[in-house]
């Protein structure tokens, strides 16, 4: 008689799972469609290729305006995003005023205020060897992007410590932590894992309002490609170009952001 089988062993063949075409992200697959076509057009047409190169050399204009603007609004966002939700009245309605008064503004009205009011007007309060201090058009977009996006980031870090129940804060200050050592290592770092999606966002909208500056006259991409423009009138070519620069820049932004995302919430697991 034949031996008995282990129960592990199976004498049906294995079974395809079937692609369920529901769960193909497309809206993906057809953006990673368009880049592949411009990218083609680029190193197939030489004229998309010297547009290409131009625009290309104002990318680390964008890269770095658009990293230093968000750390620094980052910062000061959480300082507001703090008073915001501080028992100290001064402290508490001062920060309101200042995020009230920014989000009700638009930001290239600010933008312009900041950069040809408000920072000339300081600056000349500041001398260096007796001089009056001197700054840059690209530092005025900085500190106009970090004034703006801060006021949006505070109102993400308010939300994001009031998610956190008072329990949490009770527990810490039974314990024998002061209110803010409770805040600095029981409630904000649960704070910042809830809201890190949320500034994920700020960030990709920073690079792309980045943009915005070129009104500046800051040599970042948007501004280069008008240049280009204006002495090539190569206008199909160029904003297409454009178009698929930033698009290409916020798609791999938002991959990156999405995978760390879950790479923590893994961890937390």
């Amino acid at each position: 008689m034949a031996a008995d089988l282990p129960p592990s062993t199976s004498l049906q063949p294995p079974t395809n799972k079937r692609l369920d075409w529901r769960t193909i992200p497309w809206w993906l697959v057809a953006i990673g469609l368009i880049i592949a076509f411009m990218g083609f057009r680029i190193i197939s047409d030489p004229e998309y290729t010297r547009i290409f190169e131009t625009i290309l050399t104002g990318l680390g204009t964008t890269l770095m305006v658009t990293g230093i603007s968000f750390i620094c609004a980052l910062i000061l966002g959480l300082v507001l995003g703090l008073g915001r939700v501080s028992r100290n009245l001064i402290l508490r309605n001062l920060s309101i005023g200042y995020i009230e008064f920014i989000r009700g503004v638009p930001i290239l009205v600010l933008i312009f205020t900041i950069s040809f009011a408000i920072v000339p007007a300081l600056s000349d309060w500041i001398t260096i060897n007796g001089q009056k201090l001197t700054v840059s058009l690209t530092a005025r977009a900085i500190i106009a992007l970090v004034l703006i996006y801060a006021a949006y980031i505070a109102e993400i870090f308010r939300a994001g410590i009031e998610s956190i129940s008072r329990g949490q804060m009770e527990a810490a200050r039974s314990l024998g932590m002061t209110h803010g050592q409770a805040m600095r290592y029981v409630i904000l770092p649960q704070a910042f894992r809830n809201v890190l999606p949320a500034l994920g966002n700020d960030l990709i909208a920073i690079l792309k309002d980045s943009s915005l500056v070129s009104v500046l006259g800051v040599r970042e991409i948007t501004q280069v490609s008008r240049l280009s423009v204006s002495s090539s009138f190569k206008y199909e070519e160029t904003y297409f170009i454009l178009t698929a620069f930033y698009l290409t820049m916020t798609l791999v932004l938002s991959l990156l952001l999405q995978w760390l995302q879950r790479k923590m919430s893994s961890n937390v697991h």
